[in-house]
């Protein structure tokens, strides 16, 4: 990994007009802007080879990166996630070929083309053509070589690649370093956590990899077997944890870096937590890392995440020893501001040290709470008691007969959004009267971080001596009790034994980072039941009594920086400016502007035959022969996979680079840098600076001052009502939450009211609701017939803010068009189901209210439900209630399916 004096050499320009267009830019960004663009020479040239391997003696497609020079590099395999294929971690590969790697990614067994039926990384299977491909990568000529035949690799990948990175590294002792991404130690942990069947995720599972068919014969059987009794046997247990990398645990001693998720309900973060303590056993360098996001959704924080994998590489593959490969743990938290810029992003709290999950234990104790009767969930009434019984400590409550209605915790496809959304307050939970028992804390006086994994001591007895399944976990109960959040929608099974019955036990609730605020209390509840799992049947009776507080881990080694002020956010924003003048009176190119063109003086851009090549380059192009056209009022949609040349077209309008061929026209007047008419676009480019101190009405006064155009001129007051950041005007910036500062980034770009908005990725590492405020916002500017384009790579949002969509693919034009033709129209949600769907079924389904239409799936187990004022979390609540065995819910991306098909031509 490059040294930061190292990366601003590479980045400082190489001629005097490119210093001051650079220094103008960095002045721009320092002094509180949104311009952080910035000409560079491209990337370079990395090719690729795509073969059929047979490694293990089936068929595998592979694609082999490699990128300049002849030297001998180290190789990394990256491995895909389950359903999908080598296509995925395309642009990672590229990545790292770029950066002096050679990488090689394959489809696994039964996915894309390889052949074969998928095995759940079998030792014999997919884990064996792991080893083959490493030795096809030690006969190639610019390999490094440990000794013959043992090539310098590393593996890494997310989920179901990230397991194969831990079983080769377990298996075959040629890999040298590992990096896997949200995945499993245990399968069988996984999907049978405490011997509690998880069926939700077991069925998507199943269903991903294209159904029981496209499965090794012995499990499908083992799923099919599992699925009709509920309940996990000794050999499904067996034929998983055979096939998971806890198999071979004393065998992975090889530098680690460990990425999980918080909104993971597949694999939590114990799963990490084990890795940890049996690599580590080891003697093996290891650091953990808990993200944002997870198999539920959320932030997946790619772009960090490549980055430290690429960093762990480069110093444990590379042996670059002054590489900073990031701390022992580290887990990013919502809210508060970069140290480093000021930016109000997610944070990172660390540590040098790995805490574990029990780290720093407070003991919080509870009392039992009854009475009520009404659905504990999150809005009013949640404060409600539901136990059926309360005795002191004890409550005692109802499995219900078929185990419905289900509580609701995680739900896939639905869940990820409410996991983010947790953190804020907002969350979906239901618990059905009867169905469960709590315990409940008094206020807290001081706030509580808890990181990691809480803990109680209980009693549980069933009435008929049968295994008691149970479902706990810990909400964040408002003041006034009349809202509960589910820190990130995470929930724990157990299954209590009849022998382990009528004696203290200890229970471990979900690893989580949370804080709960001062005045808030703490509720931990059981429930009989839950959506993601399978009950008894059987109705029965429960009793739980707390045998102790409830222990919560504080992990106080972790801690988040403090936000620091550093002298030069004060200083080089007057010596840039400072320079910049001079370097742009000396050294300014003066060129021939083209003549207005009167036909075009209505029309906010018209780009003909755009063409720009990469630097030192004859016949590579980052945009070619480009042509669109934006009208007044259109909410504008750039599409385009990684390296499509999306950020060179903006580039280019923004006046910051010039095209090689064909011409950018806002409002009939040429773009060339410096262009009078740039005075009527405003642009918003991730990663705007502020300065933190300052209030975020003082940034943009010093802002708009900074343009040297008059004050009336600015419109302020107009911008900031349709940013929407009300009284947060006069807050200090650095107590904004990401979302708001977002918005004051926007507000800041529509300085002056400009007729034509540019968006780069708004929408960046925002929360649903905020995702959601960023949109009505961007509705409301070109409603007043003004117009806006916006880059982003979030599909479902682009289709439902934007009227029009301009798609490229490798620099050119795909399809260009307003949104309804090239997607269709309608909020249409996709229900997955365990079986069959009747024609009545949809028809009463249909008859919901807020419910527009229900159709079934062309193979009967889904509906495609069309919403009409119904929210998807109403659905699932009905959907339950009517008995319907759900196993996903999602939104039907039409947007998605478009896109993916007007690219794949161009895809590997």
């Amino acid at each position: 990994m490059e040294t930061p004096t190292v990366r601003w050499r590479r980045l400082l320009p190489r001629t005097p007009a490119r210093w001051a267009a650079a220094v103008a830019v960095l002045a721009v960004l320092v002094g509180g802007g949104t311009w952080t663009a910035v000409a560079d020479d491209g990337p370079p040239a990395v090719q690729r080879e795509d073969r059929m391997l047979r490694p293990g003696g089936v068929e595998i497609d592979t694609s082999y990166f490699t990128a300049g020079g002849s030297g001998k590099r180290p190789a990394v395999l990256i491995g895909h996630g389950f359903g999908g294929s080598k296509n995925d971690v395309r642009a990672q590969a590229e990545k790292l070929a770029a950066d002096g790697y050679a990488v090689l990614t394959w489809s696994a067994r039964g996915f894309g083309k390889s052949g074969g039926a998928i095995s759940l990384n079998d030792p014999e299977g997919e884990v064996k053509d792991v080893s083959g491909l490493i030795d096809w990568l030690a006969g190639r000529p610019e390999v490094e070589l440990d000794k013959k035949g043992d090539p310098r690799v590393g593996l890494t990948g997310a989920s179901y690649g990230g397991a194969v990175s831990l079983l080769a590294a377990g298996y075959d002792q040629r890999v040298d370093a590992i990096a896997p991404v949200i995945t499993y130690w245990n399968l069988a942990d996984a999907l049978f956590p405490d011997g509690v069947f998880k069926k939700l995720w077991a069925g998507i599972f199943v269903t991903s990899g294209g159904g029981c068919e496209k499965f090794e014969k012995k499990l499908c059987e083992m799923y099919e077997r599992v699925a009709v009794s509920g309940k996990p046997d000794a050999a499904a247990t067996e034929l998983l944890t055979e096939r998971s990398p806890s198999a071979v645990a004393d065998r992975i001693k090889v530098p680690s870096l460990l990425v999980q998720g918080q909104s993971d309900s597949l694999f939590p973060l114990g799963h990490a937590d084990a890795m940890q303590k049996a690599i580590s056993a080891n003697g093996a360098p290891v650091s953990v890392d808990w993200i944002s996001g997870g198999h539920d959704g959320g932030d997946s924080e790619t772009a960090r995440v490549e980055g430290r994998v690429g960093s762990w590489f480069d110093r444990y593959l590379k042996e670059e020893t002054g590489t900073d490969t990031g701390p022992a743990f580290r887990v990013t938290r919502t809210g508060g501001i970069d140290s480093t810029d000021g930016a109000a992003l997610k944070r990172g709290a660390s540590s040098d040290t790995y805490p574990g999950l029990r780290s720093g234990g407070r003991e919080i104790p509870l009392r039992a709470t009854g009475g009520g009767g009404t659905p504990a969930g999150a809005g009013a009434g949640a404060g409600a008691g539901t136990a059926t019984k309360s005795t002191g400590s004890a409550e005692t409550f109802r499995n219900p007969a078929g185990a419905v209605p289900p509580a609701i915790s995680a739900v896939p496809g639905v869940g990820g959004g409410l996991s983010q959304l947790s953190s804020l307050g907002v969350g979906l939970s239901l618990d059905f009267p009867g169905q469960f028992g709590r315990f409940e804390s008094a206020p807290l006086a001081t706030s509580v971080r808890v990181t990691g994994t809480p803990t109680v001591r209980v009693n549980v007895k069933e009435a008929a001596g049968q295994d008691a399944v149970l479902f706990g976990k810990v909400y964040d109960v408002s003041p006034d009790g009349r809202q509960q959040v589910l820190p990130s929608q995470l929930v724990a099974p157990y299954r209590i034994t009849a022998d382990q019955q009528g004696k203290p036990i200890e229970l471990a609730l979900p690893a989580v980072d949370h804080e709960f605020d001062a005045g808030h209390r703490m509720r931990l509840v059981f429930s009989a039941t839950d959506l993601g799992y399978a009950s008894p049947a059987e109705p029965a009776t429960y009793t739980v009594t707390a045998d102790g507080p409830l222990t919560v881990p504080t992990a106080p080694a972790v801690a988040t920086a403090a936000a620091t002020l550093p002298w030069w956010t004060w200083g080089l924003p007057a010596a840039a400016l400072v320079i910049a003048a001079g370097l742009l009176i000396t050294a300014r190119r003066r060129t021939a502007t083209p003549a207005p063109d009167p036909a075009l003086t209505d029309v906010p851009l018209q780009i003909t035959g755009l063409s720009k090549k990469y630097a030192k380059s004859v016949d590579r192009y980052a945009v070619r022969e480009l042509s669109f056209r934006v009208e007044k009022g259109q909410v504008l949609g750039l599409l385009g996979p990684n390296g499509a040349g999306k950020t060179t077209t903006l580039r280019m309008l923004m006046g910051l680079i010039a095209p090689d061929e064909g011409e950018i026209r806002v409002f009939g007047q040429a773009i060339r840098p410096g262009a009078p008419v740039l005075s009527r676009v405003g642009a918003f480019v991730e990663g705007a600076g502020f300065l933190p101190h300052l209030s975020g009405r003082a940034n943009l006064d010093l802002y708009w001052q900074a343009t040297g155009r008059p004050a009336e001129d600015a419109h302020i007051e107009e911008a900031l009502e349709i940013a929407g950041l009300g009284d947060a005007l006069a807050r200090a910036v650095r107590t904004y939450s990401q979302g708001m500062r977002q918005r004051l980034a926007i507000a800041q770009a529509m300085l002056g009211m400009p007729d034509l908005l540019i968006l780069d990725e708004p929408t960046n590492g925002l929360d649903p609701p905020q995702i959601r405020e960023m949109r009505d916002v961007m509705i409301r500017y070109a409603a007043g017939g003004r117009t806006v384009i916006v880059s982003s790579h979030l599909l479902s949002e682009v289709e439902q803010s934007c009227t029009h969509l301009v798609v490229m693919d490798r620099g050119r034009l795909v399809q260009a068009g307003p949104v309804a033709e090239i997607t269709g129209s309608g909020d249409m949600i996709l229900v997955t189901v365990a079986e069959t769907v009747s024609e009545p079924l949809a028809e009463k389904v249909a008859s919901l209210p807020g419910i527009g239409s229900a159709v079934r799936t062309d193979d009967g187990r889904g509906l495609l439900v069309r919403l009409d004022g119904a929210t998807a979390s109403r659905l699932v609540a009905d959907l339950v209630r009517l008995d319907v065995p759900v196993t996903g819910v999602g939104p039907h991306r039409r947007l998605e399916d478009a896109f993916l098909t007007l690219i794949s031509g161009g895809a590997a």
